[in-house]
């Protein structure tokens, strides 16, 4: 971590005051300014970022800031970019074909695939696969929207909780020395609770809207799936295999750059991701990639304020790791019980909140750091307090449009097909009227001790 190199003990807040100002951009800019900042976010981004490093340059020195910067770079950004690079291009050449039907039962299957998926594909990736046939499944029906709005809960955030695949904030965990199987291991049966209600809602609502419509089409008695792409499961499997591999394999071999040790395991890891990545790009056939309306928009937005993100992160990162010593521990103080034990229900609904406004990885990363920041020690000591962060940064990022990047993804699509999408307000209804309960319920039972 750059927490390393710096001492954030002695750090001044203002010196983390850019980070809130871009997640505050991000949030707020598609809303208030959608046009400029479908054009201007990466000049907004740079922003920030340059901003972050003239100050951290006035207060640590040159050589300090750059030595962080890099290591941020190098042992943050870079190998989350290159996993995010490798899962997009390898599930964007895997299609599913049109379906025949959109009953209940067959929508609910769908969700519960896609949900199954998304720790495997990550939530963009099994998001990309799902979208199209739901939606041309569903064309026929006159009630669209509350199948879109569970897409979104299920296959764009709650399902990705099993693996540092499926979502940002958990890989940004695995970087951080979170065992690979430990979200398998330790999450499961609050995926279980959480995505059990939603289907079971889902069902009823679709089920009762499905009865209203007088003839609805695409009720038959058959339905066909077909599947092509193969080829790019057996990718999507090698990517795994690299992770793995670099998490059980330790030469003791290192690079030093400035500071930062890079890890041959990791070295040959990030570059068994990007040749994962390029190899998707030779075998998958055009028209595959454009039935799936393949696009590198997202992930060039994706890389541009990540890049962003991690440069401001990284006095924030330093102050974190003072704990008591540093400036935020009034904030530590809030997130413990009276005898100085983790307030587990306050650490899920903080990392949740703030992951539903912001970004969910970096609101990770915060509350990580916040908890202690040491990975054997949350796997074992403090395991609740980690799986209410983890569950956190991902369950919630479905209570708004902005809290996870797949969302507006759907939303978009959703949009371009037809279907009346709610608007911010009225898409908070949905998520306020089921999801904030069905949270609630998973505080009781797993974290209100």
């Amino acid at each position: 971590m750059s927490a390393e190199i710096l001492d954030g003990a002695h750090m001044p807040l203002w010196l983390a005051l850019p980070f809130p100002a871009l997640l505050l951009s991000i949030a707020l800019g598609p809303i208030f300014a959608k046009r400029a900042w479908h054009v201007h976010y990466g000049k907004a981004a740079a922003f920030w970022a340059a901003l972050a490093l003239i100050l951290l340059v006035a207060h640590e020195g040159f050589a300090a800031t750059l030595a962080a910067f890099v290591h941020s770079m190098l042992a943050d950004y870079l190998p989350f970019m290159l996993l995010l690079f490798a899962l997009y291009t390898a599930a964007g050449g895997i299609v599913v074909s049109d379906l025949d039907r959109a009953t209940p039962l067959a929508n609910t299957g769908l969700l519960a695939a896609g949900t199954l998926a998304a720790s495997l594909l990550g939530t963009i990736g099994a998001s990309m696969i799902l979208v199209r046939p739901v939606l041309q499944a569903n064309a026929g029906r006159k009630h669209q929207v509350h199948v879109m709005v569970f897409v979104i809960f299920l296959v764009a955030n709650i399902g990705g909780a099993l693996s540092p695949l499926g979502d940002p904030p958990l890989f940004f965990g695995f970087l951080r020395g979170v065992d690979f199987f430990w979200p398998l291991r330790n999450l499961w049966p609050q995926l279980l609770l959480t995505a059990g209600l939603l289907l079971f809602i889902f069902f009823c609502i679709d089920s009762y809207l499905f009865r209203m419509e007088q003839e609805p089409i695409g009720a038959r008695e058959e339905t066909r799936i077909q599947i092509w792409g193969f080829s790019n499961l057996v990718l999507i499997t090698a990517v795994i295999a690299s992770l793995l591999a670099s998490a059980a394999w330790r030469p003791g071999v290192a690079v030093d750059v400035l500071g930062t040790k890079l890890e041959m395991q990791n070295i040959l890891r990030d570059a068994a991701l990007l040749a994962i990545g390029l190899v998707s790009l030779v075998i998958t056939p055009r028209q595959d990639r454009e039935a799936n309306h393949f696009e590198w928009e997202p992930l060039e937005e994706v890389a541009k304020l990540f890049a962003a993100i991690f440069v401001c992160i990284i006095p924030v990162s330093a102050m974190l790791a003072a704990n008591a010593q540093g400036p935020f521990q009034p904030v530590i103080a809030m997130l413990a019980h009276s005898d100085a034990k983790p307030n587990n229900a306050a650490y899920f609904w903080a990392t949740g909140l703030l992951s539903s406004v912001l970004d969910n990885a970096p609101t990770y990363l915060v509350f990580f750091g916040l908890a202690g920041g040491h990975a054997a020690t949350l796997m074992e000591q403090t395991a609740r307090t980690l799986a209410a962060i983890s569950l956190g940064a991902v369950f919630m990022g479905a209570l708004t449009y902005i809290g996870n990047a797949p969302n507006f993804m759907i939303y978009a699509l959703a949009r371009r097909s037809g279907v009346p999408m709610p608007g911010l307000l009225g898409y908070l209804a949905w998520s306020g009227a089921i999801l904030v309960p069905v949270f609630a319920l998973v505080t009781l039972v797993f974290f209100s001790r």
